[in-house]
């Protein structure tokens, strides 16, 4: 297994192997740490079934069932993430950090690309460790006594519109969903400390209002993305990301229209955040 860094700060490209394969715990656990170590890790070539893509998705933890989105009849461990030739939208077009409404947010995510466009439809992703060290030291010790609202707000109340202009579904029977998590969390498998707070999910401060709360978010928002954070993946047939959700944001550009994109997404189970 060969890793090669996309950037210095994020991201990393897994070389020489295949995912197909019944493969041993000791490359799992390579794997892991490799994700561990760079936030995100793409492979390339890949040739999987559903089958096969819900097996490597296991070797990491339970597989969570999108709280919002539909899935495959045939595989609901599986949520198809596809654009239509006539779409006008696609979701994940701004930056965010998968359901972070959920009590327990998911651990990560594994996106594979069955079908993709000629050109365009490149993932952004951004390091969220990067984001609270870049902080100034008082704002840091303000942000730490600080909870969040994360809601599920941003999809449900805008559901009809999103599902008028996008080929992946929100399902129509969801309610509100609602959670408070800390500001500032920690990684359980690294120990660091990260910013987690994300545009359409975080509502406001704990205990403050959403006046109170946006000019600071709007602040901690615009840090968390710069283009110094970040990574650029372009996909081809067969590739694969594997993000890690606790301390990342990602941006799925849509800059190709006239073309039908098919990815299908797994969710793996995540914990409270502390």
């Amino acid at each position: 297994m060969e890793i090669v860094k996309l950037t210095g700060q994020i991201g990393a490209e897994i070389l020489g192997v295949d995912l197909s394969k019944d493969l041993s715990t000791a490359v799992i656990s390579d794997i892991r740490q490799a994700l561990l170590d760079n936030l995100v890790i793409f492979f390339r070539d890949q040739k999987l079934t559903p089958e096969q893509q819900i097996d490597f998705a296991e070797r990491f933890g339970p597989i969570s069932k999108s709280p919002v989105y539909k899935t495959l009849d045939s595989h609901p461990q599986i949520m198809p993430v596809v654009k239509e030739i006539t779409d006008k939208d696609v979701i994940g077009d701004t930056w965010h950090t998968d359901e972070t409404f959920q009590a327990t947010p998911p651990l990560g995510s594994i996106l594979y690309a069955r079908e993709i466009p000629p050109v365009g439809g490149d993932t952004l992703f951004a390091n969220l460790y990067l984001a609270y060290e870049r902080l100034s030291p008082e704002l840091k010790k303000q942000l730490e006594s600080l909870r969040a609202i994360h809601t599920s707000d941003f999809l449900n109340a805008n559901a009809q519109m999103r599902n008028s202009t996008r080929s992946t579904k929100l399902r129509d029977d969801v309610g509100k969903i609602n959670t408070s998590h800390p500001v500032i969390r920690t990684h359980e498998e690294t120990g660091r400390k990260l910013l987690f707070v994300n545009q359409p999910f975080t509502f406001c401060f704990d205990g403050m209002s959403r006046e109170e709360s946006l000019p600071l978010l709007q602040y901690l928002f615009q840090q968390s993305s710069k283009p110094e954070l970040t990574c650029r993946f372009r996909w081809q047939p067969g590739s694969m990301a594997f993000w890690d959700n606790r301390c990342t944001m990602h941006y799925a550009i849509n800059d190709y229209p006239g073309y039908r994109r098919e990815m299908h997404r797994i969710t793996i189970q995540g914990t409270v955040p502390v």
